[in-house]
């Protein structure tokens, strides 16, 4: 379940300086602080095992979940599970008095979210309407936790379009294939 706390606007640099609580994920988005609960074993199973097959296959920079994301259109900075950099990796750094207070990847071209019961709204919802404002993003991608099901949220010059695979099909990314059964394993 995500929550917003109930307090004032939290500036980014204040924002990086807090400690999290153990077991819990934060996002930052215009002065919000939300909270999250973490992922359990299979949530981050999915995240890196479909991060690894996409490293092999496609050469590409895959960072896991404790990589943050910048988009500043939507003055958001979080975490995803898995994204993919192609190209040169483009960052942006936050510091308070020469200090860095954190680093954020500003290009990646794949997201993965990984959906369960406590972070399917926000992935499918407001974290959506973030990453789409990054104009490096070309596909994100949504797996289900619960079932064999993976949602294809894929960007061209008409627009977003969305697919979905299941069991015994198979999903493009970049080009590569990859059979859904082998992402669950």
């Amino acid at each position: 379940m995500t929550v917003a706390r109930s307090q004032p606007y939290v500036p980014l640099e204040d924002f990086l300086e807090m400690e999290p609580e153990p077991g819990t994920w934060r996002e930052w988005c215009a002065g919000i602080v939300y909270s999250m609960g973490g992922g359990g074993p299979e949530h981050s199973r999915l995240g890196a095992r479909l991060g690894s097959l996409l490293m092999l296959r496609l050469g590409a920079d895959v960072f896991g979940s404790n990589a943050d994301i910048w988009v500043d259109a939507a003055q958001f900075y979080g975490q995803a599970d898995a994204s993919v950099v192609c190209g040169a990796l483009r960052t942006y750094t936050v510091k308070r008095r020469n200090k860095i207070l954190g680093e954020a990847i500003t290009n990646p071209e794949i997201i993965v979210e990984v959906l369960s019961p406590s972070t399917a709204t926000r992935d499918l919802g407001v974290k959506f309407e973030a990453y789409k404002q990054l104009t490096s993003l070309r596909e994100y991608v949504l797996v289900s936790q619960d079932e064999r099901r993976i949602e294809i949220r894929r960007r061209d010059k008409r627009g977003w379009s969305i697919e979905t695979a299941g069991p015994g099909e198979t999903i493009v990314l970049h080009g590569i294939e990859l059979a859904v059964d082998e992402i669950y394993g």
